[in-house]
């Protein structure tokens, strides 16, 4: 199958979608709670159907899994993983950083991505092999290789327990050595803004395969490097990464595990 169609049926879908969460950001949102801090909307809902319908008439056969729908065809070859509003608090309150992510792997590869940053309707796409890209202009990581010259991302899960605290650790140690340390919201934008080279570093617990699958491909093909927070290979359903221009990865590695414990 021609990964360049899967593209065009992914940007496709993801600029539909787009098109519905900026058409209902403009009026008052209803959300609902999925935890304390945990919202969904029925913008995530609307958006994860228009989504899910445009892949099933094209690729029948294709499985999906989304955020709020869970998973359909789950031993099919290629696996569309979605989710249909990253960063669902900050649409709420209308604060701009959120997006749509749509990542396409096979046989737990990833293969295709497309990410739209919204509101401002950046599109990033990558498919393996052939590089990365924002509104069809190629895109590399920064070349920056020192952590004391790095700007770093993170995000928090919801839950306030022990890996919430040990983040908290790191959020300063990178505060206190670093250019600073942006936590926006959406780990699909995170991930493209290593990979367009905007920050330098990026690592989040308590993720989903919807928060990461599009982005780690666009990191890859931009340049960059990820990997699990020890340093092992990650895998599309662990829960913790980080991710950087390949630069610093080592060291950013060891400032980590020099500063908390992974074993929990």
């Amino acid at each position: 199958m021609d990964n360049s169609s899967i593209l065009d049926a992914a940007i496709s879908a993801a600029q539909g979608a787009a098109d519905i969460i900026l058409s209902a950001s403009k009026n008052s949102k209803i959300a609902a709670h999925k935890g304390r801090t945990d919202l969904v909307t029925n913008t995530d809902k609307e958006s994860e159907n228009f989504i899910c319908n445009k892949i099933r008439k094209v690729f029948p056969d294709h499985g999906i899994l989304a955020e709020e729908s869970g998973a359909s065809l789950p031993e099919a070859e290629y696996q569309w993983i979605i989710d249909p509003l990253d960063g669902t608090t900050n649409f709420v309150h209308d604060y701009p950083s959120f997006g749509v992510s749509i990542g396409i792997i096979k046989n737990e590869e990833p293969i295709v991505a497309c990410v739209v940053e919204l509101p401002a309707r950046n599109i990033y796409t990558a498919i393996k092999g052939q590089g990365a890209f924002c509104n069809n202009k190629a895109i590399s990581v920064s070349s920056v290789d020192d952590l004391e010259k790095s700007l770093y991302v993170t995000g928090f899960g919801y839950e306030h327990g022990e890996r919430w605290e040990q983040n908290m650790i790191l959020f300063k140690r990178f505060t206190d050595i670093g250019q600073g340390v942006r936590r926006l919201g959406s780990a699909a934008v995170d991930l493209c803004h290593i990979a367009s080279g905007k920050v330098d570093g990026f690592w989040e617990f308590d993720l989903h395969p919807w928060d990461t699958a599009a982005g780690i491909l666009i990191v890859t093909e931009a340049g960059g490097i990820i990997s699990k927070m020890d340093g092992d290979p990650f895998m599309i359903y662990d829960k913790q990464i980080i991710a950087s221009n390949g630069f610093i990865h080592n060291k950013f590695i060891n400032e980590i595990i020099n500063n908390i414990s992974l074993s929990f």
